[in-house]
């Protein structure tokens, strides 16, 4: 099986749908998916992953699948670090999870590092690792010990619509990076594709293999530019690419 990770295109928060420049990203990366002939389409329940699932459903033939444990990762995320101030820990500079030693923490007490550890980011994730996995089961896929045993192969290629906060936390628990360092170091571009690989081994477990990570080659080959492709880099800051 081949598991498509795509975020949403440019949003408008306020009312959870795409800027004119989202749906252009919509666009493209619906497109994309047609040439990666994807078998089955799930989304999140919110609107901003809705529409950026739409233009694929349409091209494709089929209709997403609601997986309302996929929303965006909601008041988990917020930290009052270091200032007593709430705010997401997207906002913190990546600095934070890597000072001091914090970059040495291993992935069992990630939620140790300042910035999580003042969130209720661990809530989050034992959610979305429960929830993955009997995702991933229904997908063929049964977790254990830290592989997954193959209860049928699957050669499907599967894409799911979500949430930049959200993909980063799965990606995290399914390829086993500690959490904060998937926030110092990984950033997720509008409409950005990641693909994973569940290879079916001849001996019967599989594992998550990264393919790629948050690419955007859609937008070079069907448009829109690439300018401003995300909101936040290291803080407030607009990325130009």
């Amino acid at each position: 099986m081949l598991l498509y990770i795509v975020r949403h295109g440019d949003p408008i928060y306020s009312t959870d749908s795409l800027t004119e420049k989202g749906k252009l990203q919509a666009e493209a990366v619906g497109k994309r998916m047609l040439d990666a002939k994807i078998d089955r389409i799930y989304s999140s329940p919110m609107g901003r992953a809705r529409m950026t699932a739409e233009p694929a459903c349409r091209l494709l033939g089929l209709e997403a699948q609601i997986e309302d444990w996929t929303h965006e990762i909601g008041e988990e995320i917020r930290t009052t670090y270091p200032d007593g101030k709430v705010k997401s820990i997207s906002r913190l500079p990546n600095t934070v999870f890597r000072e001091n030693g914090n970059i040495d923490i291993p992935y069992g007490r990630t939620c140790e590092c300042p910035g999580i550890r003042e969130s209720r980011m661990d809530e989050a994730i034992r959610t979305i690792e429960k929830n993955g996995n009997e995702f991933l089961e229904r997908q063929g896929y049964r977790y254990e010990n830290g592989v997954f045993r193959i209860l049928r192969p699957n050669e499907e290629k599967v894409a799911l619509f979500c949430h930049a906060a959200f993909g980063r936390a799965w990606l995290s628990i399914l390829l086993h990076i500690p959490l904060h360092l998937m926030w110092a170091s990984f950033s997720y571009m509008h409409t950005g594709v990641t693909v994973l690989e569940f290879r079916n081994n001849p001996d019967g477990f599989t594992a998550p293999h990264c393919l790629c990570y948050s690419d955007m080659s859609h937008l070079y080959k069907y448009g829109p530019d690439m300018k401003y492709a995300t909101l936040y880099h290291g803080g407030d800051h607009l990325l130009d690419l």
